[in-house]
């Protein structure tokens, strides 16, 4: 699985998320834009060197030779968290100008798993346009819209919330509280 962040806030759900894949023993590869580096610095006490140690495998965002850029290259899923909508647009639009545009770019050809966890409030019809325009091509488009059901008592739990979800979308197990379920 490649998790890749983007430039936009909320890289707090790229960290949990990487976390709770290397606690299940779970191989992920990872690409960090270099927006994101910056918004990391502003959002997190997290060192990049940190963040990588949390993958089986990095990738420099520039490295169009890495072998996500190729559809040969066996990926089963790809989650962008967060993503940017310059992100968004560049994938909606075919510009693979970098390996998380080009990886993403090769999910869609090859019709494998990608989760787009969009960041962005209000959202403008260019936005919309663009999501749709994934949706249709079968693209998870996934805003990271807090749960209330299960009352949160803090941001940690409703990140850990939305992570579940991004992780039922793959297929793993994860422990959170169900509609339908007792309720704590």
């Amino acid at each position: 699985m490649l998790v890749a962040i983007t430039g936009a806030t909320g890289v707090q759900l790229a960290i949990r998320l990487l976390e709770t894949l290397k606690e299940k023993n779970l191989k992920t590869e990872l690409v960090i834009s270099k927006n994101a580096e910056k918004i990391i610095a502003i959002e997190t006490k997290y060192q990049i060197s940190d963040i990588y140690q949390l993958a089986t495998r990095n990738f420099d965002v520039d490295d169009l030779q890495a072998p996500p850029a190729s559809g040969s290259y066996k990926l089963d899923s790809m989650i962008i968290i967060p993503c940017s909508m310059k992100s968004l647009s560049a994938i909606a639009n075919g510009y693979a100008n970098n390996l998380i545009t080009r990886a993403a770019d090769v999910m869609i050809k090859e019709k494998r798993n990608l989760i787009l966890v969009v960041r962005e409030s209000p959202l403008s019809a260019i936005h919309l346009e663009n999501m749709l325009k994934l949706a249709k091509l079968g693209v998870i488009i996934f805003p990271p819209v807090p749960s209330y059901y299960f009352k949160p008592k803090s941001v940690e739990e409703l990140i850990e919330f939305t992570v579940g979800r991004i992780l039922d979308y793959i297929g793993i197990e994860s422990d959170i509280k169900r509609w339908g379920n007792p309720l704590e």
